[in-house]
C-alpha cells in the first residue's frame, strides 16, 4: 500500500535510484553504470564490426554504419563547421552522437528500461568534454586578447553599452552555457522516463482493479509514449551533438 491511501505505486525520484549491484572499497557499482559500460561495447563493436575489416562493396552492417557516420559528418559537422575545419572533429561528434542516443535508447529495452542520460552525472561529463574543448581552443586560434573578445562578444561600436553587453556575454557563454548545454539532455530524458513509468505502472495498478477499461487506455498511452520516447531520443542526442559542433565553430569563427 502506498502513503497516498489508493494503493497506486506513484513514481517519483526512487524511480531514478538503484541499489549497488557491487561494491569494492567503497565503490558502488550500481544498473546506470552497468548501462553506461554496455553502451561503451555496444558502441565500440557496432563500429567494429561495421569497419574492422571494410569492403569496397560494402555489407549490410558496414552499410548501416556508413550512413549513420556520414550522418553526423555531413549533416552535422560540415554544415556547422565546413569540411576544412570540421573533419578533424568527425570522429568526436560521432562517438558522442551514438553513445547518447544508446543511453537514451535503453529507456525502451525490456530489462533494462532506463535513461543513462537521466542521470545528471553524464550530460555534465559530456558537456564538459565539449566545454574543455572550445574554451582552449578559442584562445589558442585567437590569442589571449581575441579569446577573450570572442568569449565576450567584445564590440567598441556599441559605445557605452559594450560592457554591459560583454558581461552578459561572458556569463551566457562561460557559465550558463555548459550548464544549459547538460540540463537540456538530462531534463528530457528524465521526464519521458518518468512519464513512461508512471503509465506503464498505471496500466497494471488499473488492470488489477475494477477500472479495466482505464487500463486500456493507459496501455495505449504507454505505446504511444515508447514511440514518442524513440523520436525524443534520438533528437536529444542529435541537439548535443549540433550544439556541440556550433560551440566549437564559434570557438574558430573569426571576431568582427
Amino acid at each position: 500500500m502506498s502513503d497516498n491511501g489508493c494503493g497506486f505505486p506513484a513514481p517519483g525520484l526512487h524511480s531514478f535510484l538503484f541499489k549497488p549491484i557491487f561494491e569494492v572499497g567503497g565503490f558502488e557499482f550500481n544498473k546506470v553504470m552497468l548501462l553506461a559500460l554496455l553502451t561503451t561495447l555496444v558502441v565500440v563493436s557496432f563500429f567494429y564490426l561495421a569497419f574492422g575489416k571494410s569492403k569496397v562493396v560494402p555489407g549490410k552492417l558496414q552499410m548501416i554504419g556508413e550512413a549513420g557516420y556520414d550522418f553526423v559528418r555531413r549533416g552535422i559537422v560540415y554544415e556547422t563547421m565546413g569540411k576544412k575545419e570540421g573533419e578533424k572533429y568527425v570522429p568526436l561528434m560521432v562517438s558522442m552522437f551514438f553513445f547518447i542516443w544508446i543511453m537514451n535508447i535503453w529507456s525502451v529495452i525490456p530489462l533494462t528500461q532506463f535513461p543513462v542520460s537521466s542521470v545528471i552525472a553524464y550530460p555534465i561529463v559530456l558537456a564538459a568534454v565539449v566545454y574543455f574543448i572550445w574554451v582552449p581552443l578559442t584562445f589558442k586560434r585567437h590569442g589571449f586578447v581575441g579569446g577573450w573578445k570572442n568569449i565576450t562578444g567584445y564590440d567598441a561600436s556599441l559605445g557605452p553599452i559594450k560592457w554591459l553587453v560583454s558581461f552578459i556575454e561572458f556569463f551566457s557563454n562561460l557559465l550558463v552555457r555548459p550548464f544549459t548545454h547538460a540540463v537540456r539532455l538530462f531534463a528530457n530524458m528524465f521526464a519521458g522516463h518518468l512519464m513512461l513509468v508512471m503509465f506503464t505502472v498505471a496500466s497494471w495498478y488499473l488492470l488489477n482493479s475494477w477500472m479495466i477499461p482505464a487500463a486500456g487506455v493507459s496501455f495505449v498511452m504507454t505505446v504511444v509514449m515508447i514511440l514518442f520516447e524513440l523520436f525524443v531520443q534520438a533528437v536529444q542526442a542529435y541537439v548535443f551533438v549540433l550544439l556541440s559542433a556550433t560551440y566549437i565553430q564559434g570557438a574558430l569563427a573569426k571576431h568582427h
